[in-house]
């Protein structure tokens, strides 16, 4: 399927395809070593039976937000693993959040990476908080299999070439 092409403008080539269409990790020799970061958001709803035993820390597998909190820094640490075409990275910082919210019942994750590098740590951002909804769905699923995992998006980037991004009302 093409994808329409804006006039006066050349269609974007994605730069881990080189000219002949096969995939290749991208060559980020040349570049600048940047201060870089990344924050990513995501969502997980659950049912109030499964919210209350996390928030009450009485989940038969014990203190879910704390085990989801390493599994995010793992995963992240191994985003090249997951993600075939990135650059395994060495970070210099990662946080993760959970916000709870009663209303939902559901909890918002956060993730913040930084590193010093080449290339940016948007993917390691993004998999840290997929990873951390997977691990509360993993340690809750015996209490509710109808959980949702969602709204997974970059809200900001900062570094490089490209410099800041920010989503709009994230």
């Amino acid at each position: 399927m093409k994808r329409p092409v804006r006039r006066g403008t050349r269609p974007r080539r994605s730069s881990h395809f080189d000219e002949q269409g096969a995939a290749r990790m991208v060559d980020v020799g040349a570049k600048e070593v940047t201060v870089r970061e990344a924050i990513a958001r995501g969502r997980i709803t659950l049912s109030r039976e499964a919210f209350d035993a996390v928030v009450s820390g009485a989940a038969k597998k014990g203190d879910v937000l704390g085990v989801a909190r390493i599994a995010a820094i793992q995963a992240a640490k191994r985003t090249s693993e997951w993600i075939p075409l990135c650059h395994p990275l060495a970070l210099d910082a990662l946080e993760v959040a959970f916000t709870p919210d009663p209303s939902g019942p559901a909890f918002a994750i956060e993730a913040r990476v930084r590193t010093s590098a080449r290339t940016g740590v948007e993917m390691e951002a993004l998999v840290a908080v997929s990873a951390a909804a997977l691990t509360i769905y993993d340690m809750c699923k015996s209490i509710d299999r109808g959980m949702v995992i969602g709204d997974v998006r970059l809200v900001r980037k900062v570094g490089g070439k490209s410099g800041l991004y920010e989503r709009a009302g994230s």
